[in-house]
C-alpha cells in the first residue's frame, strides 16, 4: 500500500503504478518529502527502480533522495542514499547498504556428474545466490533535495521486486524427474528440456526469478 505524507490533489501514488511514465506523483507541501510503502507481512525486496526525467520535470527533479526501511515508523533505518544531476530513465537504487549478501552455494554445486548445467547457468545461479536482500513491513522513500532549489517533486513510476516461491517449486518438481539417471538417459531428458536435479543446499523463498509486487 502507497501512502505519500502530502500529495497534491490532482497526481496523486496511484501514478507511481502505472505502466506509463507519462503520468508523476507530485507532492504538496516544505520538504522533505515522504512516500511510504506499507506491506502486509515481512516481504523481502530484492530490487527497486524509480524513474525520473529532468527534460520534463525541471526543478520537480530530485537530486538527493534517502531509502529507509523497518517495521513501522517508529525504527526506521536508512540504508541507501542517491544523488542524481539531471536524470533521465529507470535508475535502479543501489542495495550495497542493505546488509552481507545470502550465499547458500554448496560444495556440491561444482560437481563434475552435473552434466545438465552449463558454466553461465552456474554463473548466474552463483550471482542470484549473493544477491542482498532487504526484509521489511515499511519501506520509506524520502526525497531532501532537488534540482534549481525546487520545492515540491515529481516521481514518474516506482517499482519494488521480490522473489517468487513458486518459481523455485516448479523448477525443483522438473528436477526430480531426472534424479538418478544414467548419463544416455540424462543426455535424452535433455532433448525433451527436462533438467537433472543438482545436490545442493534448497534455496530460501526469495531463490527466484524477481516478480514485480
Amino acid at each position: 500500500m502507497f501512502i505519500a505524507i502530502i500529495t497534491h490533489h490532482c497526481c496523486g501514488v496511484a501514478s507511481l503504478r502505472s505502466p506509463s511514465t507519462a503520468l508523476f506523483w507530485q507532492s504538496d507541501g516544505p520538504q522533505p518529502h515522504y512516500l511510504n510503502i506499507h506491506f502486509f507481512k515481512l516481504v523481502e525486496i530484492v530490487g527497486l527502480r524509480l524513474f525520473l526525467d529532468f527534460e520534463q520535470d525541471e526543478s520537480y527533479t530530485p537530486t538527493r533522495i534517502a531509502f529507509l526501511a523497518g517495521s513501522g515508523g517508529n525504527d526506521l533505518v536508512q540504508w541507501a542514499e542517491m544523488r542524481f544531476e539531471e536524470p533521465r530513465g529507470w535508475i535502479d537504487v543501489d542495495f550495497e547498504g542493505v546488509g552481507a549478501a545470502i550465499d547458500v552455494s554448496d560444495s556440491d554445486d561444482e560437481d563434475a556428474d552435473d552434466i545438465m548445467v552449463d558454466e553461465e547457468e552456474r554463473q548466474q545461479r552463483r550471482e542470484g545466490r549473493r544477491m542482498p536482500v532487504l526484509r521489511a513491513f515499511l519501506l520509506q522513500v524520502k526525497i531532501m533535495e532537488n534540482h534549481q532549489n525546487g520545492k515540491d517533486t515529481h516521481l514518474r513510476a516506482l517499482q519494488i521486486y521480490a522473489r517468487d516461491k513458486s518459481m523455485i517449486e516448479g523448477k525443483n518438481t522438473i528436477k526430480k524427474a531426472t534424479n538418478g539417471l544414467s548419463k544416455m538417459q540424462v543426455d535424452e531428458a535433455k532433448s525433451s528440456g527436462i533438467k537433472k536435479k543438482k545436490k545442493r543446499v534448497g534455496l530460501p523463498d526469495w531463490g527466484a526469478v524477481p516478480e514485480l509486487r
